[in-house]
């Protein structure tokens, strides 16, 4: 039989004939379903005690039967066929249902899946078999007329459930309404977006708050990134699902919010295993990235010297080493033949890998000797005894437009999250007419893929030189504690933890002065330093820094740069921060 979905095992001979009678009915293109069709379903479905569904293309023909259980039917797999993102798939679905239940979560999700023109239900009378109400549902644009009480979104439109001879819906016109819609929503997001449109994810096992804080970060890395956010998910599990992260409950209303919303790209607050972006793409035909892979975007899209593109594709090279596998459509037999490739040679997976190791391998080659050219001018400075100073701070606190302020300078500075990633070195003097190398540093950022750090080690082997550390903290961040935080946890990894370090609370002219009074007396009890409020923007702010740089270089002067990575703690230097 053509086109039957199901399990048809146990079915009698004449019950089978039936179901192939089916196809030769044809719905007028502008009903719904017609009342002998509602019967002829629902006496099968009564008969045979099974759910009985068809789909119904445009013109009104019977495309596919499907034969379920008692409880539901299972539609075929249209996920591989495309739809565009303004159109639905032009088959409507109308199956029967035995217990008089209204549309179901797996029925609703189908439809979203499958983007269905419509999914029916009818229901059976139990001791006639004949049918009863029909209830319908049908996808709707993500627009404003479609919020419910509480601001949100409504996914589905549903019509009023009558029998099928009552059904007064124009389908046709009600199709062509949703797709003009549809088709209006995606040109307007098409003008305004200049990126790709993202839902962001994030699944916690911890507390909701710190989870909320992790999102707001993640939007601010995909912004910079050139991202367009659509929507938030957040989900708190006992447990992160090894396969889909979500759960599946939370992974259909993701999928179906994704398809509602057109979106191009998902993305989630965690380091994702290869299994489980395969796991994800496979469920959503979407681009599935993880917070690494955002940062390394960025990354990327910033980086303009020869070794911050160096330093750059290291990383990303070494992040995708570990997940080099097959796709679904990829034949692990496939051999790398030909002359001179005879015999059992490689399979191409291998030889990807190969070839990524290979690569990195001579870029690691090349960062070294750029390293070596970098130790050599750190000497030449050291051999003129002029003090380095580094700025070190979590991104986007303001460390460029703190040094432009200092030196007169005009480093490209930026309100977004790393704008700097090469390393700047200027000239300044000191009230006490002492000169002084200042360094602007790469930002830092909580979890930190280990290998963009291990990239940029080098780069960030400018600090070592440094008598002094000047750790910029955004005081205008309600987030400042944990990126205080962040910071001495990778100034600790890079061993860099016993440079003297003078905290700088930035952007004190965006606080209020009882807030800031409240961040110095922590910060005083937590390191037993006080540190400095200041605007970068505000000059007058910066004579007490550049007083307070000069005091602390005379009072070290009598050590020597190396000394900070082999002896104890300098008495400058405060202790790491809870």
């Amino acid at each position: 039989m053509r086109n039957l979905h199901g399990n048809t095992h146990g079915l009698k001979p004449n019950q089978l004939r039936r179901l192939e009678k089916l196809y030769q009915r044809r719905i007028p293109p502008r009903q719904i379903l017609t009342p002998e069709f509602a019967r002829q379903l629902s006496e099968l479905s009564h008969e045979t005690n099974r759910q009985i569904g068809a789909l119904i293309d445009r013109k009104g023909y019977v495309e596919y039967v499907i034969v379920g259980d008692a409880r539901r039917i299972e539609l075929p797999d249209f996920k591989r066929v495309r739809v565009a993102g303004d159109r639905f798939r032009g088959l409507r679905c109308v199956h029967t249902h035995l217990r008089g239940e209204d549309l179901t979560r797996d029925d609703l999700t189908d439809l979203a899946l499958l983007r269905l023109d419509l999914m029916a239900a009818i229901d059976v009378d139990e001791g006639t078999g004949l049918p009863g109400v029909v209830r319908a549902a049908h996808l709707l644009p993500s627009t404003a007329e479609h919020l419910d009480s509480n601001g949100t979104a409504r996914s589905f439109g549903f019509l009023d459930a009558h029998v099928a001879s009552q059904l007064d819906v124009d389908f046709l016109a009600l199709m062509e309404a949703l797709e003009s819609e549809m088709a209006r929503n995606r040109r307007a997001w098409r003008r305004s977006a200049k990126g790709d449109r993202a839902i962001l994810v994030n699944v916690s096992m911890g507390q909701i708050a710190d989870a909320e804080d992790s999102m707001a970060e993640l939007r601010e890395l995909a912004q910079s990134a050139g991202v367009v956010v659509l929507d938030e998910i957040i989900q708190r599990r006992a447990q992160i699902d090894a396969r889909t992260v979500l759960g599946k409950g939370k992974l259909d209303e993701l999928l179906i919010r994704a398809m509602q919303l057109g979106v191009d790209i998902i993305i989630f607050d965690r380091e994702l295993q290869a299994a489980q972006v395969r796991s994800i793409s496979d469920a959503t035909d979407l681009k599935v990235i993880d917070r690494s892979q955002l940062i390394l975007d960025i990354f990327a899209q910033r980086a303009q010297s020869h070794e911050g593109k160096i330093q750059v594709e290291l990383a990303q090279l070494k992040y995708i080493l570990p997940r080099l596998v097959l796709g679904q459509n990829s034949a692990f037999s496939r051999l790398a033949g030909g002359i001179g490739g005879r015999g059992p040679g490689e399979t191409k997976l291998e030889t990807d890998r190969r070839r990524v190791r290979d690569r990195i391998h001579r870029l690691e080659k090349e960062l070294s000797s750029q390293a070596k050219r970098r130790e050599q001018r750190r000497k030449e400075r050291l051999r003129h005894q002029v003090p380095t100073i580094s700025i070190v701070g979590y991104t986007n606190a303001g460390k460029s437009t703190l040094l432009n302020a200092l030196t007169a300078s005009e480093v490209l500075a930026e309100s977004r999250m790393f704008a700097t990633l090469d390393p700047t070195t200027r000239r300044l003097r000191l009230p006490r007419e002492r000169e002084v190398i200042i360094n602007d540093t790469v930002g830092f950022i909580r979890d930190l893929p280990p290998d963009l750090l291990e990239a940029f080690r080098s780069t960030l082997e400018e600090i070592s030189g440094s008598r002094l550390l000047i750790h910029v903290v955004d005081a205008a961040n309600p987030r400042w504690q944990q990126q205080i935080g962040s910071v001495d946890r990778i100034l600790t990894q890079l061993q860099f933890d016993q440079i003297p370090r003078l905290l700088v609370l930035n952007k004190s002219d965006l606080v209020d002065r009882a807030t800031l009074d409240s961040m110095v007396r922590y910060v005083s009890l937590e390191s037993g330093t006080e540190p400095l409020a200041i605007s970068a923007n505000d000059r007058r702010s910066l004579s007490p820094l550049l007083q307070r740089i000069d005091e602390l270089l005379a009072q070290d002067a009598g050590r020597s740069d190396h000394v900070y990575a082999v002896q104890p703690r300098s008495p400058l230097a405060p202790p790491p921060y809870k």
